[in-house]
C-alpha cells in the first residue's frame, strides 16, 4: 500500500509540471509572437570556419636557397619538388659577390635572378642576397624572423671552397630535407654547350662538324675534353610535362592570348613579356617554335636548349597557362579558330624583326583579322645576349667550368637511385 501511495504521488507530481511546463512554453511562444521577429544567434559560415581552422593551423614553411645562374627547367624542378614538402616555398637568391667568391663570375646578375625566381609558379617569396653557405646566424634568422621549419637542397653534393658541406649546420638542427636532382641539366651544362657553340663558329665549315641543336635534340652527350665540361643527357617524359601543367584548360568566354617564339636560354627578358602578354587576357597560350625552325631561321648552332627543354622553362613560367609544343611558324587562321584565339601577340625585342618586311609575314593573317598586337619589349635582352656574355668572359667562364667539373664528375661516379619526383 505505501508503495501504490507513492506511485500515485508521484503521478500527480509529473502531471503537475507537465501542465506548469505548458503554460510557460505558451507565455513564452505569445510574449515572443507580441514582440516581434528576434534575432537568433546564427553558426558561422563554412568559408569562415575553414579560415579559422587555417590560422589555428601554421603552414608549413620550406627555404631553399640557390644562385639560378642562367635558370632552366632544372632549377625550376628543384623548387616544384621543394614546395610539395610544405605549404609555402621561401627563396633565397645568392647575391652576386657570394657567386664570384664560390663559383665565379655568374652570368646573370641579381636582379635578372630575381625575375626568373619570382616568375616559377611554385615560389610564394625570395630572399635576394641570401649567402651562398647557411651560416648559424642566417639559420637562425630563417627559423626565427621567416617562421621556416625546414631548408632543402638537392641530393647532389654542395660544397664550400675549403671542402665543408654548406648545408651541414641545418642538417645538424635536424631541419634539413632532400630532394631528387634534375638529370641533364645544368647551368654548368649550358655554358658548356655554349662554349661549343663559339669554338664550332670559329672552325672551318670544312670540318663538317654536327649542328650543336641535333646534338641535344636527339640527345648525343659528349665529354668536351678542351673546355673540361661533361655534357648530361636530357630524358624527357610524358610524367614530367603533366607535373609542369597546369592541368586546366580556358573558360567558354576567356580572352586567349597567343605569343610564340624560342624562348632558348629561357631569360628576364622573355619572363617580362609573358607577364605583359598575360595582363591582355583570361589565358596565356605559347606556341615553342620546333629546333628545325629555329636553325633555319638562326643558324645550325642554335637552339641551345632542344624543344622539350624550352616548353618545361615556358610551363614553369606563373604567367603562362599552357604551351603548344613544336608551334608552326605561320600562325593561321585555322589555329586561331582551332585554339579561339582573341589576340595574337609579338614583342618589340627579338632575335630578328626582319619577318615583318617579307612577304612571308608569319602574322600576316592575325594582321589582316584585326587581332595582332605588338608590345613594346620592358628589357632589351635576347638570346644572343646571353651568349655574348659569355663570349666576352670566355676564358672566366672556362675555368669555372673546369673547377666545377671535378664535382660534376664525381656526382655522376658516385651516383645512385634516390626516390623522388
Amino acid at each position: 500500500m505505501e508503495a501504490a501511495g507513492t506511485g500515485s504521488g508521484c503521478s500527480a507530481k509529473l502531471v503537475a509540471a507537465c501542465v506548469i511546463g505548458g503554460i510557460v512554453l505558451g507565455a513564452s511562444v505569445l510574449a515572443l509572437h507580441l514582440s516581434g521577429p528576434v534575432a537568433i544567434p546564427s553558426l558561422p559560415p563554412v568559408d569562415e570556419l575553414r579560415r579559422r581552422f587555417r590560422r589555428r593551423r601554421r603552414p608549413v614553411r620550406v627555404y631553399m636557397d640557390g644562385c639560378f645562374d642562367m635558370m632552366h627547367y632544372g632549377h625550376c624542378n628543384a623548387l616544384r619538388q621543394a614546395r610539395a614538402l610544405g605549404d609555402e616555398l621561401i627563396v633565397g637568391v645568392v647575391s652576386d659577390d657570394e657567386i664570384i667568391a664560390n663559383k665565379g663570375p655568374p652570368v646573370t646578375p641579381l636582379h635578372e635572378r630575381m625575375m626568373m625566381v619570382r616568375a616559377v609558379k611554385w615560389v610564394d617569396d625570395i630572399i635576394p642576397d641570401a649567402p651562398y653557405a647557411i651560416t648559424e646566424e642566417f639559420m637562425n634568422k630563417l627559423f626565427d624572423e621567416y617562421n621556416i621549419d625546414y631548408i632543402i637542397h638537392g641530393d647532389d653534393p654542395c660544397l664550400l671552397p675549403d671542402g665543408t658541406d654548406a648545408y651541414a649546420l641545418a642538417k645538424k638542427a635536424g631541419r634539413y630535407k632532400q630532394i631528387k636532382r634534375t638529370e641533364g641539366v645544368s647551368t654548368t651544362d649550358i655554358v658548356g654547350r655554349m662554349l661549343l657553340c663559339v669554338r664550332e663558329r670559329s672552325a672551318s665549315d670544312s670540318h663538317n662538324h654536327s649542328s650543336l641543336q641535333r646534338q641535344f635534340s636527339h640527345g648525343h652527350g659528349q665529354k668536351i675534353d678542351d673546355s673540361g665540361t661533361r655534357i648530361s643527357h636530357f630524358f624527357p617524359t610524358s610524367r614530367r610535362i603533366v607535373q609542369f601543367s597546369n592541368s586546366r584548360g580556358p573558360g567558354p568566354d576567356s580572352r586567349i592570348v597567343y605569343i610564340d617564339g624560342a624562348f632558348d636560354l629561357f631569360h628576364a627578358g622573355h619572363v617580362e613579356i609573358l607577364r605583359l602578354a598575360r595582363e591582355l587576357g583570361d589565358f596565356l597560350l605559347v606556341g615553342i617554335h620546333t629546333d628545325q625552325t629555329i636553325s633555319s631561321t638562326r643558324g645550325r648552332h642554335r637552339p641551345i636548349m632542344n624543344l622539350h627543354e624550352r616548353s618545361l622553362s615556358v610551363l614553369a613560367c606563373r604567367y603562362v597557362d599552357e604551351v603548344i609544343i613544336g608551334a608552326p611558324w605561320d600562325v593561321s587562321k585555322d589555329m586561331i579558330t582551332t585554339f579561339n584565339i582573341s589576340l595574337v601577340v609579338h614583342g618589340t625585342i627579338a632575335e630578328n624583326m626582319d619577318f615583318m618586311k617579307d612577304d612571308l609575314n608569319p602574322y600576316a593573317v592575325p594582321m589582316a583579322m584585326g587581332v595582332y598586337r605588338r608590345l613594346e619589349s620592358p628589357l632589351d635582352i635576347t638570346t644572343s645576349t646571353i651568349i655574348r656574355r659569355i663570349v666576352a668572359n670566355h676564358e672566366a667562364y672556362q675555368k669555372r667550368n673546369e673547377k666545377k667539373e671535378a664535382s660534376e664528375k664525381k656526382y655522376y661516379d658516385s651516383k645512385s637511385f634516390v626516390n623522388g619526383e
